[in-house]
């Protein structure tokens, strides 16, 4: 019987197995790196709001405390979001008349919520409590990085689970003395490792750790955040 195809076609074939051995083992890790990219995260991506509301000046530079807005921040599930009432306390003071605040007037006289473009958001899955973090000392920068140097607001953290996970396996580092949870350049000090008996800033983490009750072993259990 005659040769259909020529001898050639065998290497050919090989390598078609070769390549496609490549393309698939590459297929996996390129598909991580762009869920893992802004564009999927949205770290560093600023988001177009309503009103150019900035941290910056308000946080740092009028110095008004994290939970002057956030009201339920230590209690609940929900940091919760400013009532247009709350902004016009100052601003039907200062800056009253100023074009760009016209949409939080509007909101007051027209009896309608601003509608922010949401910046940090977990999925429905996940359950998150603002309120249990707070008690357990870890600082909002923690989360939501030096939103008091931001003048326009963006997600500094991936909130992904891979993330949430190193801190809940190691949350040593990232916890600090319940008083400072709000102070967004907070970084121990000596008075902070004498009020706790620690010798230096790894070992404040661990005694805050036990103080505080936070029990390692559990905080990987997948009922912890999905319920």
């Amino acid at each position: 019987m005659a040769q259909v195809f020529h001898r050639s076609m065998n290497t050919v074939s090989r390598l078609s197995i070769v390549v496609a051995g490549m393309i698939g083992g590459a297929v996996p890790p390129l598909a991580y790196f762009v869920n893992q990219s802004p564009n999927e995260t949205l770290v560093k991506v600023v988001r177009e709001q309503p009103i150019p509301f900035s941290h910056e000046h308000h946080a740092r530079g009028l110095g008004i405390d994290c939970r002057y807005c956030h009201t339920s921040v230590e209690v609940s599930a929900s940091a919760g979001m400013p009532p247009t009432y709350t902004c016009m306390s100052c601003h039907s003071q200062i800056w009253k008349n100023a074009p760009m605040l016209e949409p939080v007037r509007a909101s007051l006289r027209e009896q309608k919520p601003i509608e922010w473009t949401r910046v940090h958001q977990v999925p429905d899955f996940v359950y998150f409590n603002h309120g249990i973090h707070v008690q357990k000392g870890v600082g909002c920068s923690e989360c939501h990085g030096r939103v008091d140097r931001m003048p326009l607001a963006w997600k500094e953290k991936p909130l992904t689970m891979e993330w949430c996970l190193e801190c809940h396996r190691n949350p040593e580092p990232h916890l600090r003395p319940k008083e400072a949870v709000f102070v967004m350049d907070w970084a121990a000090s000596e008075t902070d490792l004498k009020a706790h008996g620690a010798t230096d800033v790894a070992d404040l983490g661990t005694k805050l750790r036990e103080e505080y009750k936070i029990e390692v072993g559990r905080l990987d259990n997948c009922s912890i955040c999905h319920r």
